[in-house]
C-alpha cells in the first residue's frame, strides 16, 4: 500500500472521526497528536506512529499498524491500528432522590429541610 498517509485522512479512514472534514478541522485545532506532537492535517502518518486523538468518545491512544488512505469497513479498520486507550474509569453512583408516597401530601417545614440538606450534597 502506501508508506505515508496525511494525518487528516488516515485519522478520518481509520472511523476515530466521521468525516475528513471533521478530522481536518480537529488537527488544526491541536486535538490529534503525533508521537506527543501536534498534528498538521497534511503531516505525514507512517507505520509505528503513536496518535492521541481527542474524540466525541473521549481520548483514543492508537499506534498505526497499517497505511490506508481510503474509508473503509468497521472490521477492516480496526485492523490498521492497535488500540492503547485506556478503558474509562467506572461511573459513580448518583444517589438517587428520595421519592415520597404518592397521596402522602405536601411535604411539611421539616421534610422540606431534610430535602434542601439533600440538595446541597
Amino acid at each position: 500500500m502506501h508508506p505515508t498517509a496525511r494525518a487528516d485522512v488516515w485519522v478520518s479512514s481509520v472511523r476515530l472521526y466521521r468525516t475528513r472534514s471533521i478530522a481536518s478541522s480537529e488537527c488544526k485545532a491541536g486535538h490529534v497528536r503525533i508521537n506527543g506532537a501536534k498534528a498538521k492535517p497534511a503531516q505525514p502518518v507512517k507505520v509505528g506512529d503513536r496518535i492521541e486523538a481527542l474524540t466525541e468518545g473521549g481520548m483514543r491512544i492508537v499506534e498505526v499498524k497499517r497505511i490506508i488512505v481510503k474509508r473503509v469497513g468497521a472490521a477492516i479498520a480496526v485492523e490498521c491500528y492497535v488500540d492503547h486507550t485506556p478503558p474509562p474509569p467506572a461511573k459513580e453512583e448518583i444517589p438517587i432522590m428520595p421519592r415520597r408516597d404518592r397521596g402522602a401530601g405536601r411535604p411539611t417545614k421539616r421534610d422540606r429541610r431534610a430535602l434542601d440538606r439533600l440538595r446541597r450534597r
